[in-house]
């Protein structure tokens, strides 16, 4: 092999390191079923310390709901047809919440739909938009390190193809 060959290997090694997907998903999927709605909860919003539970109906009937945050019931109502609501959640500055959907049908007790976590971990005092540094973002350092270990792998196997089929006197 070549020393032009071995560099243009090499860059193109380097070069796909860099544009491989940086996150896997989760399998398997999570099943939504034959659920009536649903969740969604966005971030907290530092400002009014509230995060927005926007619930989805799925179905072509009006749906009751009953959202919960830690236990505690925040809001109840109901869902028209293919439709969408919006209801503010509040969170405690330096807490965290389980935010659950449940849906509540006639006298039968409420099924849960689905649930998830909102932490507002939103900077304290007047120093609002002053963010401390946490460092470089580790998916970058990940790319880095991955066409590094990749040129050195390289390197090895050219030094080790050009001494393998060597002829013996």
């Amino acid at each position: 092999m070549g020393t032009n060959t071995g560099l243009v290997v090499a860059a193109l090694t380097m070069c796909g390191a860099l544009f491989l997907p940086h996150r896997a998903e989760a399998w398997p999927w999570p099943d939504r079923g034959d659920d009536p709605f649903a969740l969604t909860v966005d971030d907290v919003a530092c400002r009014s310390g509230r995060a927005e539970v926007t619930l989805r109906n799925l179905t072509s009937q009006p749906v009751r709901f009953d959202v919960k945050a830690d236990g505690v019931s925040v809001a109840t109502g109901s869902i028209a047809a293919r439709k969408t609501v919006s209801r503010q959640v509040r969170v405690r500055k330096g807490s965290a919440a389980e935010i659950e959907a449940y849906s509540v049908a006639g006298h039968q007790p409420a099924d849960l739909v689905d649930s998830s976590r909102v932490t507002n971990d939103c900077p304290w005092g007047h120093h609002r938009d002053n963010l401390p540094f946490t460092g470089p973002p580790t998916d970058l350092l990940a790319k880095l390190a991955m066409a590094g270990g990749l040129i050195v792998m390289g390197g090895i196997l050219w030094w080790y193809g050009s001494i393998w089929p060597r002829s013996t006197p």
